[in-house]
């Protein structure tokens, strides 16, 4: 991330313990923290709703509606947003927090470490026709039936265990 110190504009930062940018030099230290992102299980009783991404990474792929966090909102806020901005759908204040997992982001080039937070929400009623997509983010919706998920067409690692978790916790006699 940084080539150069950005008090000092030294040559010897360095990356220390997978978080700190530490100039030795000056002193300066920046913490790259984990950035927090949701995920929403839109579950109708015997489908998953996924959206097909409309862009890297991961473009083509499925993945729950959802995304990064904005540094004013908490998780419940921030997927709530995310649900809207992609489908113009709001999921509602009956959201379960039921799995989180850490994930590692890939974008321009840049790997961003995020503790990703997956919701659930019982929506037996919901169709196609309730969303409307944003191009930009999602290249349209799919209703999978939960013996139907094809594990390897899913984005990302986080993505696949937090299906995995939903799905046991279905088998298991959770909503």
């Amino acid at each position: 991330m940084f080539r150069f110190c950005p008090s000092c504009a030294s040559r010897a930062i360095r990356f220390e313990r997978n978080k700190v940018f530490h100039c030795p030099e000056c002193g300066f230290e920046y913490y790259h923290n984990v950035a927090s992102a949701t995920g929403c299980v839109i579950d109708t009783g015997t489908s998953i709703v996924f959206a097909v991404r409309a862009k890297e990474p991961a473009r083509g792929k499925l993945t729950l509606p959802g995304g990064f966090v904005n540094p004013d909102e908490g998780a419940f806020e921030g997927l709530r947003r995310e649900c809207l901005e992609e489908l113009a759908w709001d999921p509602g204040a009956d959201l379960r927090l039921y799995a989180s997992f850490p994930n590692v982001y890939l974008y321009k080039g840049f790997e961003y470490n995020t503790c990703d937070l997956y919701f659930s929400v019982f929506a037996p009623s919901v169709s196609v026709a309730d969303f409307r997509l944003d191009p930009d983010e999602v290249a349209e919706v799919r209703f999978l039936l939960y013996d139907g998920i094809n594990f390897g067409e899913l984005a990302f690692d986080s993505t696949r265990r937090a299906v995995r978790a939903f799905l046991d916790q279905k088998a298991g006699g959770g909503r």
